[in-house]
């Protein structure tokens, strides 16, 4: 059984990537909240606030050496280019992990509501090894947000992924969960399906979804859909199943057909060449294209694994 540390180490880590519009006032919010913790000795002295700056081109990494400088709460780790959210933050948590007890996640735009962390602390000392925040709901979205967010999860939900729904990466994971996650060596990264799949003991814990405070989303929708088909393909060889069903179906459509050509061979009523050669050329084609697509998905993530490149590289690190 894992030993009840009274006042754990709680690391939060934050990756950034041109945020200096709402950097300051995050940074005051994660402070303070560490700083009424510790006050209330429901954590160690020892807690800190670490933003990653994921390449940004902005003040970000000015603004985290100042408030670094002023706070000794507060870390800074820079990575020599921009790798994404899902780099930038793996490289929090396995950076910091001997650091801390427990490390929390949390994007730097503060619309994750930072008042349930006091209840992801106090679940981690009952024994939980992994405490999900997850929206309680979407009325903040756009309806095409909304509606291919929940067709994701559907389609997550069928592939028989453990993924949590409406869950974006805020999330406490104790100190031997992040040292089972430096044992996943897949470059193609999609922490949201990683996590549950290491186990041990979990809650989840419900949250309304803020506005952002200031600034713009780094997550267009080019990117939403990137991260989506990101996480399908990492997790699931359904797409490709479902290019041998498509395949069949095909099969029983060109059945279809024949049977409709031979009517009409019998009727009369045919345009010469067009049934036997154009829509099938057009269909056919089509279909072939799709499939070719998806497996080169395949072949592309299978090339990028067998490379093994870094999956960030650090520059600077302030403590």
């Amino acid at each position: 059984m894992k030993p009840v540390i009274l006042k754990p180490i709680i690391g939060i880590v934050s990756p950034c990537y041109n945020e200096e519009q709402v950097l300051e006032e995050t940074e005051k919010q994660l402070r303070n909240l560490i700083l009424d913790l510790v006050e209330r000795e429901l954590v160690s002295d020892k807690s800190f606030v670490v933003f990653i700056d994921d390449g940004s081109s902005d003040a970000t990494w000015t603004i985290i050496e100042q408030k670094a400088s002023e706070s000794s709460i507060v870390k800074g780790l820079k990575l020599a280019g921009n790798v994404g959210h899902q780099n930038a933050l793996l490289a929090g948590l396995l950076t910091y992990n001997p650091d801390a007890d427990a490390l929390i996640s949390i994007d730097a735009d503060l619309q994750d509501d930072v008042r349930i962390i006091e209840t992801m602390i106090q679940k981690y000392k009952l024994g939980i090894d992994v405490v999900y925040g997850v929206r309680k709901e979407r009325t903040t979205d756009t309806f095409f947000k909304k509606n291919s967010a929940l067709l994701f999860y559907f389609l997550i939900k069928k592939m028989k992924s453990n993924m949590i729904p409406n869950h974006a990466d805020y999330r406490l994971c104790s100190n031997r969960v992040i040292k089972a996650l430096s044992d996943f060596n897949e470059v193609n990264l999609f922490l949201r399906g990683i996590i549950p799949l290491i186990g041990f003991k979990k809650e989840v814990i419900y949250y309304d979804r803020l506005e952002r405070f200031a600034g713009k989303s780094k997550f267009p929708l080019r990117k939403m859909l990137s991260f989506a088909w990101n996480g399908i393909t990492s997790f699931s060889n359904f797409p490709l199943k479902l290019v041998t069903a498509l395949g069949f179906i095909i099969f029983i459509v060109c059945l279809i057909m024949s049977g409709y050509a031979f009517m009409a061979v019998f009727t009369g009523d045919t345009v010469p060449g067009w049934l036997s050669t154009v829509l099938p050329m057009y269909f056919l084609g089509g279909i072939q294209l799709f499939s070719i697509g998806i497996i080169g998905e395949y072949i592309g993530k299978i090339y990028a694994e067998v490379k093994q490149r870094p999956r960030y590289i650090v520059e600077e690190r302030i403590d």
